[in-house]
């Protein structure tokens, strides 16, 4: 049966590329062989489907002539190669969802062939910890002034143990006997162009090309275990919603001490009972009674720092628009100043006229 690599992430054929990766995440964090109850099977047949989605090219070929070629491999194929779902094991996507070991991969074929000819392509390193993004929840206060949030993250940390090295530095290291401490090795790919090696990360040392003596019993050599961290965030005023912090060095833990991933966190403001925002403006709805209009009466107006304002609402003014309030908005990140408050009136009508008004109102009309 052809393959279907939307089927396979669990989204529709229209979906965007956000939503493409978060399926790939998910599941692939749920199925990863290295984790208890993965199942490296999945986990390869996500990895594939994943490779053809994230590509637009690839992605376009595969809506139009499906999951095989002419030549009987799949766009994510690999003949004469192996899988294994991480690093260093054949094929896959790490957790950034960068790809390696791919003998469909046009770009490797060339560098392979390339490598034949004498010229070595610079070597690819997969084992850097993922980035990670983290939604918060704010108020519209809290992005007014600013805040300081702390949040716990569960993702992989480094193993303590071993401070992140898989084995115990004290008993030593033996050098790789696969790889013969290279931390790669080589293996014969059959393409249409024709037979051709490539060179990938040596999986018993980790690309690393030296194997420890004394595997840490904790992190099972991997150096890193699922943890939690702790991380501060500072919110500066006037941050805007669905915008984005990175803290460099706070995401995932990479293996055997390479390097940790990012951790982003996305910024979701509440919605405001009062106000609503625009930008760097707040908009306010106040109710305007049309005798207080004609009398003059001044209109009271809260605003996002809590205090209250006396307006008076200028002559000849069209009712129909907002009335700006300047510097009265949200603050503009970086210190430059605030925007506007705007007053946007609802005319209401009085529930009974005095009839004393009602005879004035007349003679105002017929003079």
């Amino acid at each position: 049966m052809p393959k279907d690599y939307y089927k396979t992430l669990g989204v529709s054929k229209s979906a965007s590329e956000e939503e493409i990766k978060k399926a790939y995440r998910k599941l692939a964090h749920e199925h990863h062989p290295d984790k208890k109850g993965g199942d490296e099977k999945k986990f390869k047949e996500i990895n594939e489907a994943y490779q053809i989605l994230s590509d637009k090219n690839k992605r376009s070929n595969y809506d139009r002539f499906g999951a095989a070629d002419s030549y009987g491999q799949g766009f994510g194929g690999n003949p004469g190669g192996s899988w294994g779902g991480f690093p260093g094991n054949g094929p896959g996507v790490n957790w950034d969802g960068q790809f390696y070991g791919d003998a469909g991969d046009f770009s490797e074929i060339f560098d392979n062939f390339f490598e034949g000819l004498g010229v070595k392509p610079r070597r690819k390193t997969y084992h850097r910890g993922a980035d990670i993004e983290v939604g918060i929840e704010i108020t519209l206060e809290e992005a007014f002034r600013g805040a300081i949030k702390h949040v716990k993250i569960k993702t992989l940390t480094r193993c303590e143990e071993c401070k992140g090295k898989g084995g115990d530095e004290k008993a030593g290291y033996t050098t790789c006997s696969v790889c013969a401490g290279q931390g790669e090795i080589k293996e014969q790919s059959r393409t249409f162009f024709g037979s051709f090696y490539q060179v990938k990360n040596c999986v018993p040392c980790r690309g690393t090309g030296q194997i420890p003596n004394k595997i840490c019993r904790v992190c099972r050599g991997n150096g890193r275990v699922e943890g939690e961290r702790q991380v501060t965030v500072e919110i500066l005023p006037g941050i805007e919603n669905d915008q984005l912090i990175k803290i460099t060095g706070s995401g995932e833990a990479g293996e055997r001490g390479a390097g940790v991933g990012d951790l982003y966190f996305r910024i979701r403001i509440k919605p405001h009972d009062t106000f609503f925002r625009r930008g760097e403006d707040l908009v306010i709805r106040k109710e305007l009674n049309i005798l207080d209009l004609l009398i003059g009466k001044k209109i009271e107006v809260s605003t996002i720092a809590g205090g209250k304002l006396n307006l008076e609402i200028p002559p000849h003014f069209n009712l129909k628009e907002d009335l700006k309030i300047k510097g009265e908005g949200m603050p503009r990140i970086g210190n430059f100043g605030r925007g506007d408050l705007l007053v946007s009136f609802v005319i209401k009508a009085p529930k009974k006229i005095n009839p004393e008004i009602k005879k004035l109102l007349e003679g105002l009309e017929q003079g």
